[in-house]
């Protein structure tokens, strides 16, 4: 009779309904096709997790700032959005509400609610903490430990604070600091701990890097949420392996002088280091090819320098959402200068192991260093 009352019952028009909706027993299912329609909310299925909100219909305005979250445990699997969010939203307005779910269409038995702001989280959790929401089933409503410090292992050695800021600040907004350490799993290699101004900047900045190349400076990276344990041992460690990472080789050396000379582009500068080196003048061949969801777009280089003995070629990317052709271009040229100043440095240095400066010291180099 319900199966039958389900089949003339219109669904819903929401993303991935049929993901989350035929997994559920009839009873719960009904409940809570009827109150998704009747209250015209909007619940989206995305990996692994249903959520409600972020942001709500109506809002205006940032995300709410950290502190504003809690966590909800100890869930009925078959307790959903129908029971949950009317008992959320009874404390204060809701920003956004996330039930994480298995394939079989039952919850996992936690959630989280974020309010506008933290005195209404406070409330929640005095309010709803121990909350009997089905018979014998009491609540765990708690402050939500936001994560935002990610990971990025496999950096070169080379590479230094000031310069891996100026390239984060670009790519992932939200980066507000990082350090730099030795890589633990990655001999001579480092390691960089990079803190966000929330748990959702930090998500964009993993999901954002994750989805690039997996290459960052032409080294293999790999993006993860700063462990707990890792952290523990981060901080153990003694202040001058953390501070800044590990010390620089001779020739990646910051001078004052150095830092206070202008920037000039990567592009610039390889053209300058070429001249220096007679090599003859660069030329650049750029082929665009897919981009991915996070707006990353891949791209094939080609670099001719006359006097080179052989050609440099290969794949990188570049953030090419909202990128006019002539600034995307400009920008896939930067990375892959970049890229070829490391190989021509590490070229140069092999062959003259007594130099370790190769006109370093230059304003043009620095923004290899910087």
């Amino acid at each position: 009779m319900i199966a039958a009352r389900m089949d003339e019952k219109k669904m819903p028009e929401l993303p991935d309904t049929q993901v989350w909706i035929n997994g559920i027993n009839d009873t719960n299912k009904m409940a809570l096709v009827t109150w998704v329609e009747e209250t015209k909310t909007q619940l989206v299925q995305i990996n692994g997790q249903r959520k409600y909100g972020g942001p709500p219909p109506g809002w205006i305005g940032d995300p709410p700032g950290s502190g504003s979250e809690v966590f909800i445990g100890r869930i009925p699997q078959e307790c959903y959005e129908d029971k949950l969010i009317p008992l959320f939203q009874s404390i204060a307005r809701l920003y956004e509400f996330r039930l994480m779910m298995t394939f079989s269409g039952l919850n996992r038995g936690f959630a989280y609610a974020r309010y506008t702001n933290r005195r209404h989280a406070n409330t929640a959790i005095s309010a709803l903490n121990g909350f009997e929401i089905t018979s014998g089933c009491r609540l765990l409503v708690c402050r939500s430990t936001e994560k935002c410090e990610i990971t990025l292992d496999g950096l070169p050695c080379q590479l230094n604070k000031i310069m891996l800021t100026k390239v984060l600040k670009v790519m992932t907004p939200g980066m507000e600091d990082l350090f730099l350490h030795p890589s633990l799993k990655k001999q001579g290699q480092v390691m960089a701990v990079v803190k966000y101004s929330s748990h959702r900047m930090a998500a964009l900045a993993k999901k954002s890097l994750s989805e690039g190349s997996h290459l960052l400076y032409g080294h293999p990276l790999a993006v993860d949420w700063l462990k707990t344990g890792l952290k523990q041992k981060l901080e153990s460690a003694k202040p001058s392996m953390f501070c800044d990472g590990p010390p620089l080789h001779p020739a990646s050396s910051l001078d004052e002088h150095i830092l206070n000379q202008p920037i000039v582009s990567s592009t610039t500068c390889l053209e300058a280091f070429c001249q220096r080196w007679r090599l003859g003048r660069p030329l650049f061949v750029i082929k665009f090819s897919s981009m991915s969801p996070c707006g990353w777009q891949r791209f094939w280089y080609r670099v001719v320098i006359p006097n080179y003995c052989v050609p440099f070629s290969g794949y990188a990317w570049v953030i090419g959402e909202n990128l006019i052709p002539t600034d995307k271009h400009e920008k896939a040229k930067e990375v892959a200068a970049l890229n070829i100043l490391t190989k021509l440095e590490a070229e140069l240095k092999s062959c003259y192991p007594m130099n370790s400066s190769f006109g370093l010291e230059e304003p043009w180099m620095k923004p290899m260093l910087a």
